[in-house]
């Protein structure tokens, strides 16, 4: 079955860009090569973003990943900017489960914050791979919207780059939540 994979890049204090959208900090004098991104997107044919996040790509002048089939969720009725842009209103559960049954690769959850915490809510995001930057931005975007929860990880790989970026490899640990105890109770006869 297709995994659902958050692949993103975080400042040392867990933050994906600055308040306003800002990343920046992201661009160093030296980095390290791609940290495996040509081979993690080869493995993917599907791109999940939030309307935010596909709002910033669209300032650099982004509007779609190549090659890849493109879904934006967003509450508001938009106008279609390159043929493999989908936008998606609907909930995110049912979207992620249609998605997962149809063959093909796997999936990125490109962000933001707001996307990620309603996937992780759902219980559809299967890993993350994280690239921490060693650089401490103060504020900003946090990697996942606050939420109340606690859900487990374990980790399958922790790689050093030179330039001091740490990537962390993180399965996500399925956890009984209230509404899935409840919906496998069994009503008494």
């Amino acid at each position: 079955m297709r995994k659902i994979i958050v692949y993103i890049a975080t400042s040392a204090d867990g933050y994906i860009a600055r308040a306003d959208g800002d990343v920046a900090w992201l661009n160093r004098p030296r980095t390290a090569g791609d940290y495996g991104m040509r081979a993690f997107y080869k493995s993917i044919d599907t791109v999940l973003l939030g309307r935010k996040t596909y709002d910033l790509a669209l300032k650099f002048g982004q509007e779609s990943y190549l090659g890849k089939k493109n879904y934006i969720f967003s509450r508001r009725r938009r106008r279609k900017r390159a043929p493999n842009v989908e936008f998606v209103p609907g909930e995110i559960d049912a979207f992620a489960q249609q998605l997962r049954s149809v063959a093909g690769r796997d999936i990125w959850l490109v962000g933001g914050a707001e996307l990620v915490a309603a996937f992780l809510d759902a219980g559809q995001i299967d890993e993350f791979m994280i690239h921490v930057v060693p650089v401490f931005i103060g504020a900003g975007l946090p990697l996942i919207a606050p939420r109340h929860r606690q859900i487990g990880l374990e980790l399958l790989a922790c790689e050093n780059y030179a330039d001091g970026v740490v990537k962390l490899h993180y399965r996500v640990l399925r956890q009984e939540t209230e509404r899935t105890k409840a919906s496998k109770q069994v009503s008494p006869d």
